[in-house]
């Protein structure tokens, strides 16, 4: 993966951020002003980095709800990845995961993180016409770490199946997910605590917006995500602020009804806990809260008590309730549904799907298409663990260090194809096949992604 220096808007002047204009590639007109993006890896691709799709959340801006983009001067050349959220290395995710996906270093990290990436095919460029399917990528990390260009992720497999992939960075940790009494007496709808999950949402209506400068069609969006970045579509389908904007949902190893559920603590008790954990650190009021650096916060956020999890909370503006909840009460989004787990994800998380889809056919709604992803990684006795899908369902197996074979790369073809036709259809066979069965409680069929 390749490394960038990140500029921040507003402060090193936009020149310092931008390279030789790229040729023959079209300006476009998004939300901040003009853009051309620049050739990926594949020649038939172009790629925008780091298009900024909200304002900077710094400042007094910081634990608010996402502002609209700050406008800039001139064509901004999207070459370069937007700074991650800020968070701890790479290093802290521990020796085994470290080594399959941060060992060649982190990005810089900054509380300036609100962007988003493109992949789209070059001959889709400025041309509204396309009306291409369109994909949303929510990163995992529990919560409190990663980006969305990590060495798993790319776009151009995609792209080259005629789906455009966005995947975006959004706030974690502390700085995403405090809440605190004096943050819902100055928030209007008296809300707190789920600024990440905003993010999210503010990504997926900016797409809704500017995705057919694209050549996107935005009444075609598919969302999806693993682990936290699935437990995030689970809330985006949940939502009554994002589950009108979804077509299509793919929830990748978060399990199902009755697994992954938030906490039930009321709002005003969590923000109680934190409001504890800021004053004993001497952050006694909001306006302290906002003048200490983004350094000491994260010291703040590794010495927390365990059992202080900052990550999406029911407020009642952005969350009523949980993904078990509305299901069974038939609230959330009524759209296709893929998902699935690795079979050494751990717990299993099989029953939990398995619930959520003889629901939705009890609901008499759209197909619940379910898997499971088996093949044991080559190069060490990890097995199918959890994250392992995530070279295939890209197609980036020639990043990773790993003995991948000739029949891994059929098995990445495989399921680049699926995920890419769900986007497309919600349905994740080719139009000639009917091998995935949607799921039904009389014949029990889940499909397995293997090599044999």
């Amino acid at each position: 993966m390749k490394l960038h220096l990140f500029c921040i808007i507003g402060i090193i002047a936009l020149s310092a951020c931008t390279s030789q204009q790229p040729a023959n590639n079209p300006i476009l007109s998004v939300e901040g002003g003009q853009i051309q993006g620049i050739a990926s890896n594949d020649s038939s691709v172009t790629v925008f980095k780091g298009v900024p799709y909200a304002a900077a959340p710094i400042g007094d801006l910081r634990w608010k709800a996402p502002q609209p983009v700050k406008a800039w001067d001139g064509v901004r050349i999207a070459d370069t990845w937007g700074a991650a959220a800020m968070q701890n290395s790479g290093k802290a995710t521990g020796d085994f995961y470290y080594k399959e996906f941060y060992a060649e270093g982190d990005p810089q990290f900054s509380e300036d993180c609100l962007y988003l990436n493109i992949w789209t095919p070059s001959n889709a460029v400025g041309q509204a016409e396309k009306k291409l399917p369109v994909a949303m990528w929510i990163h995992g990390g529990a919560y409190d770490h990663g980006y969305g260009y990590e060495i798993t992720m790319d776009g151009d497999a995609w792209a080259k199946r005629g789906v455009i992939l966005v995947t975006i960075n959004y706030r974690v940790g502390i700085f995403g997910f405090l809440a605190h009494p004096e943050l819902i007496a100055e928030d209007a709808q008296h809300s707190s605590g789920n600024y990440g999950t905003q993010d999210q949402i503010a990504a997926l209506k900016w797409i809704k917006n500017n995705i057919s400068q694209f050549g996107g069609d935005p009444s075609n969006i598919t969302i999806l995500g693993q682990s936290a970045g699935a437990a995030s579509i689970k809330n985006l389908v949940s939502s009554p602020l994002s589950k009108e904007l979804v077509s299509h949902a793919i929830i990748q190893s978060a399990g199902g009804i009755d697994e992954q559920v938030m906490p039930e603590q009321p709002l005003e008790e969590f923000a109680d806990l934190c409001k504890q954990l800021m004053d004993e650190n001497g952050l006694t009021d909001l306006q302290k809260m906002r003048a200490a650096s983004a350094d000491e916060l994260l010291k703040i956020f590794n010495n927390k008590p365990a059992q202080l999890r900052f990550r999406p909370h029911y407020d009642g503006v952005v969350l009523n309730n949980n993904f078990t909840a509305s299901t069974l009460d038939g609230s959330i989004a009524d759209i296709p549904y893929m998902i699935g787990y690795c079979a050494n994800d751990n717990p299993s998380m099989g029953a939990g799907i398995q619930r959520f889809a003889t629901e939705r056919k009890k609901q008499g709604s759209k197909p619940v298409y379910t898997y499971i992803f088996a093949r044991p990684l080559p190069g060490d006795d990890a097995g199918s663990f959890h994250s392992s899908e995530l070279w295939f369902m890209f197609h980036t197996l020639d990043r990773a260090w790993r003995p991948f074979t000739k029949a891994d790369y059929r098995l990445a073809d495989e399921m680049t194809d699926a995920w890419t036709n769900f986007a497309k259809t919600g349905n994740p066979n080719a139009p000639s096949s009917n091998n995935w069965k949607p799921y039904n409680p009389e014949n029990d069929f889940t499909y397995v992604f293997d090599i044999e």
